[in-house]
């Protein structure tokens, strides 16, 4: 394909429509079409600030930087392959778009070069051929993308599996703190509950909304956030959510509906006020609203407090005539989640037993007595018989 037909081909993608608007993509065009004009001295600083642009993002080449553009990128055609979907136009289209960006791919820098050469003044060839390159090559094929959209789904979901949801957008987390099933000690009961519904989610059931509820320090977030490290949960997505956020949640909601992941969205460390305003919306979320939440959407709460309401004893004792149904309707809020697991402080001999499975996860060796004794008295100074109390005594040992 010439430099001309290339640069006319592109003005008719149609189904990455999107990817024309990235600014390397227009430095692409614009150098295709200074190429066509003989404006050389154009061509050569379009191509270098296309040279610059793709290194200043982190890529070799432009092949690799279109592969992630395609996987990693909203598009039609990729929403569709994640969803099972069929039309016969759109992935006619995709596939012309993804021949022409390969080909796109294969254009060698020396071609370029050449075709500047030829334009410009003799003694400038010198510097023309002195321009840095980028190796030529296409990592993907139309196939290829298709499977990867299935398997894995499109835009920031494929990319990443943990995100913050905050003022009404997703920002994806890179290096998520999910501990692995081997660091979660205790409490298994209650985290077989958690994986059992987020099991059943994940086989396309509608489940329950869960809150963890109980003392601080006992692995509620923890118990959330290591889903993400459990095999066969590879199509989990965990959205966190702070309680400023939750008034855009049906926003998000709506914009995960349909889709074949799973999201979790995750609420940690929830309780409101009396006179919160987010209270009413956070109980037509979780149900009363006209709106049927997506089966492949639950939320996952945290909290040390059971009812989620903070009260004083002068709502208990206070002059209301209906003192009674103003407390009950404070509190059932907690009753909207369908699943609630108490999360309790340990006792002295499962407080102790916790604290040897940790330091031997952590290659602390010594007297078994010795190590009991001192957990006992870190406890006494430390008080809380939790996963946080031990692994902050473990973490003492290594200072003495």
């Amino acid at each position: 394909m010439t430099i001309e037909t290339m640069r006319f081909a592109l003005g008719g993608v149609a189904a990455y429509r999107h990817i024309l608007d990235r600014p390397a993509l227009g430095l692409v065009r614009a150098l295709l079409d200074k190429l066509c004009r003989g404006d050389a001295a154009g061509a050569a600083e379009e191509y270098a600030q296309l040279f610059y642009a793709l290194r200043e993002e982190g890529y070799a080449g432009l092949g690799d930087w279109l592969h992630d553009q395609l996987r990693y990128t909203e598009s039609p055609y990729a929403r569709l392959a994640e969803e099972g979907g069929a039309d016969p136009a759109l992935e006619e289209a995709a596939r012309r778009d993804v021949s022409l960006f390969a080909q796109l791919c294969e254009l060698d820098c020396g071609q370029l070069i050449s075709a500047m050469a030829r334009q410009a003044d003799p003694a400038l060839v010198p510097v023309l051929e002195g321009l840095p390159r980028w190796p030529a090559g296409c990592p993907f094929t139309f196939e290829g993308l298709t499977d990867f959209y299935r398997a894995h789904g499109s835009g920031l979901f494929a990319r990443s599996r943990a995100f913050l949801w905050e003022d009404g957008q997703l920002f994806p987390v890179d290096e998520p703190d999910c501990p692995g099933p081997e660091e979660m000690l205790g409490y298994t009961l209650q985290r077989d509950q958690v994986i059992a519904n987020t099991r059943a989610m994940l086989e396309g059931h509608h489940v329950n909304n869960v809150l963890l509820f109980g003392e601080s320090g006992t692995g509620k977030s923890a118990t959330v956030k290591s889903l993400l490290s459990l095999p066969g949960f590879e199509d989990l997505r965990l959205i966190e959510v702070q309680k400023e956020g939750l008034a855009d949640l049906p926003r998000l909601i709506r914009k995960l509906g349909g889709r074949r992941l799973k999201f979790i969205l995750f609420i940690d460390d929830l309780a409101f006020d009396q006179d919160d305003t987010t209270y009413s919306v956070m109980k037509t979320i979780l149900e009363g609203g006209l709106e049927r939440r997506p089966a492949n959407v639950a939320i996952y709460a945290t909290s040390n407090r059971r009812h989620l309401v903070r009260q004083t004893f002068s709502d208990r004792a206070g002059d209301e005539v209906d003192a009674s149904e103003t407390i009950q309707e404070k509190t059932s809020l907690a009753e909207r989640f369908g699943l609630r697991i108490p999360y309790l402080a340990l006792n002295k001999a499962e407080f102790l037993d916790l604290v040897e499975k940790m330091a031997a996860l952590h290659g602390v060796t010594m007297d078994r007595q010795a190590l009991r004794t001192g957990a006992d008295q870190w406890e006494m100074r430390h008080p809380g018989r939790t996963p946080r109390t031990a692994k902050q005594y473990i973490a003492s040992l290594s200072l003495a």
